[in-house]
């Protein structure tokens, strides 16, 4: 091999070499990685609900149900699903729960051999038509904290026959609840008076 050809090849290699580097310094120049300050997708944590606190279930009032409600209906029902923990006779012994006799002319912890719940002791006043549907609906809604397990009456037919079964268990029992009397009518308004007649207009003078 001459000189000649020697030449050519060592300049093919230098010439193979100079391309490989400039290859990778545009290549690193036109995809050279950009680090972002954050990231393009925020992702959001579950917002909180207004007021920081879940909304109360809205209870419809009983009062509509009661007229007709069915105290040996609601005797069944409560003695199957209350009869395990609680006695309704007078003088019944407490049992999970207290003795329910006379319990609708009485405060909400108002026996004194009872050991009543703190969210029950909190709560003041009668044991009233409205107290009771709020407490039958869901007893954990209506205080919680309470140690009652009792999941609730979910239709309202059957809250009311309960009631009514717990308000004849007295010797006094309190009177049914009466629906909100309808608003009065407003009274009309006081008619406008007629306008007085113009006067007639007066004779023109007589002419001579």
């Amino acid at each position: 091999m001459d000189s000649m050809e020697i030449n050519k090849a060592v300049a093919s290699v230098l010439v193979a070499g100079i391309a490989f580097m400039l290859s990778g310094v545009i290549a690193d120049t036109l995809v050279s990685p950009h680090h972002l300050e954050k990231s393009v997708l925020k992702i959001e944590g579950e917002a909180a609900p207004a007021g920081g606190a879940p909304k109360a279930e809205e209870v419809p009032p009983i009062t509509p149900f009661m007229a007709a409600a069915d105290a040996s209906k609601g005797e069944g029902d409560a003695h199957k699903l209350c009869a395990a923990c609680h006695t309704f006779t007078k003088g019944g012994k407490n049992g999970v729960g207290p003795n329910l006799w006379d319990v609708m002319t009485r405060g909400h912890a108002e026996l004194a051999d009872f050991n009543y719940s703190n969210a029950l002791k909190a709560k003041k006043g009668l044991w009233s038509y409205e107290e009771l549907n709020h407490w039958l609906l869901k007893p954990s809604g209506y205080a919680p904290g309470t140690r009652m397990g009792f999941a609730g009456i979910r239709n309202e037919k059957q809250r009311a026959d309960v009631i009514a079964f717990l308000r004849s268990i007295s010797d006094n029992p309190p009177p049914l609840p009466t629906a909100a009397a309808a608003p009065a009518a407003p009274a009309p308004a006081p008619a406008v008076p007629a306008a007085a007649p113009a006067p007639a207009p007066a004779p023109a003078p007589a002419t001579k």
